[in-house]
């Protein structure tokens, strides 16, 4: 029996991430096992339920309300259009962004997570913004992230379909087993997480967090944390 989710963790950046997205989609369709396609790059919301298989690019785009900067469609479009074409809903999870603010300060999402999951949640919002947030702001924004979890979750819930999968895309911070979005899926449910990688797997790959972990080609080093303290107001010109 086909899992009931499959959450793929990528690297945003890594085009052989995509590639193997697509490549995934494709071979549960030729099945006749794929469900759906739920996204982080598309919020809760917006579908495209109301279209046909031979739906354009444009119209797809459009029922997603595409987000071409956050998101560019030449490396998202193959995917999202490979669940298109074989006739299953494309959805959006994401926390919609008017919703964020109200999530920054709801306490009750801390208690989403167990008190070990919540510390490894807040220093990897840490890491993820390059230690350079103040800690009055940790607590905050890792509720955000939470609240993103528990969306897609929701959203691959409502998707199930009985033998068959729902492909959840997303950044890899999203799937962890021990922290992210299948923290928020019921236990009886049936999920397989797989982490996909450009480079050597580190330390998180281990088997508690991921269920398998793809190795694809390094990509060029990048400074990621220049990159975001630049594009910070007062950061580097």
């Amino acid at each position: 029996m086909p899992t009931n989710f499959l959450l793929i963790g990528e690297q945003h950046d890594a085009p052989d991430h995509q590639r193997i997205e697509r490549e995934v989609l494709e071979a549960l369709a030729a099945k006749g096992q794929l469900a759906g396609l739920a996204l982080e790059m598309a919020e809760q919301g917006q579908d495209t339920r109301g279209l046909a298989p031979q739906a354009s690019e444009a119209q797809v785009r459009t029922a997603l309300r595409w987000n071409d900067a956050g998101w560019p469609w030449k490396a998202y479009g193959p995917v999202v259009m490979a669940a298109v074409q074989a006739g299953v809903p494309v959805l959006g999870a994401n926390l919609p962004r008017a919703r964020m603010k109200d999530a920054m300060g709801d306490v009750s999402l801390d208690a989403q997570l167990s008190p070990q999951a919540l510390a490894a949640q807040q220093d990897a919002v840490r890491a993820g913004h390059c230690d350079v947030l103040p800690e009055s702001q940790i607590g905050p924004m890792t509720r955000i992230q939470i609240a993103r979890d528990r969306a897609m979750a929701q959203t691959l819930i409502q998707a199930k379909s009985p033998g068959k999968t729902v492909v959840l895309v997303s950044g890899a911070g999203h799937s962890p087993r021990v922290m992210g979005v299948p923290q928020h899926l019921p236990t009886d449910m049936e999920v397989r997480v797989v982490r996909l990688v450009a480079g050597e797997a580190s330390a998180d790959t281990r088997p508690a967090v991921y269920d398998a972990v793809w190795l694809t080609p390094a990509l060029p080093p990048r400074d990621y944390c220049a990159d975001f303290k630049a594009a910070r107001p007062g950061g580097a010109k």
